[in-house]
């Protein structure tokens, strides 16, 4: 089943590929998966339905495929949905006259469909589940041929993305009519990763008939509007990135009302109209419904997630009053459970591990620790230890992040603690952070350059060097002061526990009608070195030249530990790849000013 003509064909698997994905993770830029990723879904495939001409997998894969064809038999149908819409899916059906539960898993935002996971597959019938995995319409790869049209990839589905809207949940509806005639299953789950994700949560919410009887959702979102346009600010790098890793042309992916929001987003234009797609979008939107079902929802995100950033997916979280859990993690989506789902590993990966607890509780009835977890497990930000590997140079986890657990999301955050800008740090050049509040300064820089202090330097690809123990370094020397500002905190003796939410309020004014503020906190080292903890976009509009606006915005959340000796720094620019710039480049002037006690503040969440 190769996925494109006799070009790329499947190749044998080797230990060392599988090592290089376990260390880098499944991704090779926020657009692209690794082909050894592919190419190990493609051969446990071609070796299950009898494809495979020469010995494909290593003896550890080999073994797991052996292991489910002696107790499932495996299926490849199309599944047509009520609009005539043919879905692409893939059955594990175990052979057995007892009834056993179905795990449904909609596909992720990838060219690949269903096939990526097939190890995960694999994974769930051997715990005692059915498996009917599929790919939501629209995705897949799409190739061109000459005379101008097309052929789809064999887990391409037809039709086109309606973006988790009413045709997904529907769809969803539909493979739950199959699963239940041709599996005849005890329970019911979805269990969904990214795009997936979304489509579970939403379809447990719609199904008419309230069949789900639980959900995971993994590197998900809660509210798609906020997630994608927040603070006046556009999320643009995350849209650009999801439009060009459909798998074909736009024009074939996306109907022609789906590529006006798209457009409009894209362009700043229509921007209600835009929220409401995404609210309707959106499982916060449906709490009520998911709350008034019971369904158990298994929650996981990431604190420097990209695509769905963290806060919007922890309000949902906290509204939902079925039996619930929220993993946070370090690092960017998908990384966490990319690779579990796709490879083996030398021992458990966590974030897989936990979700599939979460099924055998809730489905098989498993007599787990499950009802015993908290609903809140949170990886702490850069408590692991680290060594670098002798052949790489990069770091390895020797052991691995300390995880902290809550009753609730507002358990987190234990007590607060206001830092005050102020006009100089030990630094001259920077203001300072102190624990006094001090007017009557101001700090000037000339907007409209992107500069080093940066959320991340590539979608996905940074934050699964970060889950792997190698965080972007960010020497402070090289941030421009002309074009940011800067306040620094003297070196805290006793370190920070900073648990939850930070706030930041600023008094601005700019020379522009409308300026981005973007807001990174980080912690330096002796070294003057930093890492990120957190940052978020605030964007003003309607400005006059000689105003003053105080602006408060919410920072994303985090869970960092701060060592003794190191400093906080707050940089505040006017422009961040990921995001739109109401300035347009424009080389205008913004100024910060303290004229009260209380407009100039960083509040830090503690634990």
């Amino acid at each position: 089943m190769s996925h494109s003509q006799d070009d790329n064909p499947i190749t044998p698997v080797t230990a060392a590929q599988l090592n290089r994905i376990s260390g880098q993770g499944i991704y090779t830029s926020a657009t692209s998966v690794d082909p050894d990723a592919v190419n190990v879904a493609e051969a446990l495939v071609a070796t299950l339905d009898g494809t495979a001409e020469t010995p494909l997998l290593t003896p550890e894969l080999q073994q797991l495929t052996e292991q489910v064809r002696q107790k499932a038999t495996f299926g490849f149908p199309r599944i047509t949905a009520d609009d005539g819409v043919r879905l692409s899916a893939h059955t594990i059906k175990l052979n057995t006259s007892e009834p056993r539960p179905v795990v449904i898993v909609p596909s992720g935002w990838t060219p690949f469909g269903w096939i990526i996971f097939e190890y995960a597959y694999l994974q769930l019938a051997l715990r005692g589940y059915h498996v009917l995995a599929y790919t939501p319409r629209g995705i897949g790869l799409t190739f061109p041929v000459p005379g101008g049209s097309f052929i789809d990839a064999p887990w391409t589905s037809g039709g086109t993305i309606d973006v988790a809207g009413p045709s997904d949940w529907a769809d969803g509806s539909t493979v739950i009519d199959y699963a239940q005639e041709y599996f005849q299953p005890s329970k019911i789950a979805f269990l969904g990763e990214s795009y997936g994700s979304g489509i579970s949560q939403l379809v447990a919410a719609h199904d008419q008939a309230a069949r789900v009887d639980a959900v995971v959702a993994l590197s998900t979102w809660g509210d798609l509007a906020d997630s994608l346009y927040q603070n006046d600010t556009r999320h643009l790098k995350a849209v650009q990135a999801l439009i060009d890793f459909t798998g074909g042309p736009v024009e074939r992916k996306f109907d022609p009302a789906t590529r006006q929001i798209l457009e409009d987003f894209m362009a700043g234009e229509n921007l209600d109209d835009v929220v409401a797609w995404g609210k309707e979008r959106s499982p916060a939107s449906y709490v009520d419904e998911t709350n008034a079902r019971g369904v158990p929802t298994f929650i996981s995100n990431t604190w420097h997630e990209t695509l769905f950033p963290a806060n919007q997916a922890i309000a949902h979280f906290e509204r939902l009053t079925v039996p619930k859990r929220l993993n946070l993690w370090i690092g960017d989506h998908a990384a966490p459970e990319g690779a579990g789902l796709t490879i083996p590993f030398s021992g458990p990966n966590l974030p897989v591990e936990e979700a599939f607890a979460w099924l055998d509780h809730h489905v098989l009835g498993a007599d787990n620790g499950v009802p015993g977890w908290k609903p809140v497990s949170s990886q702490i930000m850069f408590t692991y230890t680290t060594e670098p590997d002798p052949g790489t140079g990069q770091n390895v986890i020797t052991e691995p992040a300390v995880r902290e657990t809550a009753q609730s999301w507002a358990d987190v955050t234990t007590s607060t603690e206001t830092w005050y800008l102020t006009a100089s740090s030990t630094d001259r050049r920077d203001g300072g952070l102190g624990t006094a509040p001090e007017t009557g300064w101001k700090r000037e820089f000339t907007a409209g350059q992107i500069t080093a202090a940066t959320a991340v330097d590539a979608i996905i690809t940074t934050g699964q060097a970060e889950w792997k123990g190698n965080p972007k370094p960010y020497p402070t020397g090289t941030f421009d002061r002309r074009h940011l500002a800067v306040w620094t905190s003297g070196p805290l003796q006793t370190g920070r526990r900073i648990r939850g939410v930070p706030g930041l309020t600023l008094t601005v004014r700019s020379s522009a009608p409308s300026t981005t503020l973007v807001a990174y906190l980080f912690d330096v080292a002796p070294d003057d070195t930093a890492r990120i903890i957190t940052h978020e976009p605030f964007t003003l509009r309607e400005l006059s030249p000689d105003e003053d606006r105080r602006a408060t915005w919410q920072l994303q959340a985090a869970g960092y530990d701060l060592a003794p000796n190191h400093r906080l720094m707050l940089v505040v620019n006017s422009r961040d790849q990921l995001y739109s710039d109401a300035g347009d480049g424009a080389a205008g002037s913004i100024t910060f000013t303290s004229a009260e006690d209380t407009s100039a503040r960083l509040v830090l969440p503690l634990g």
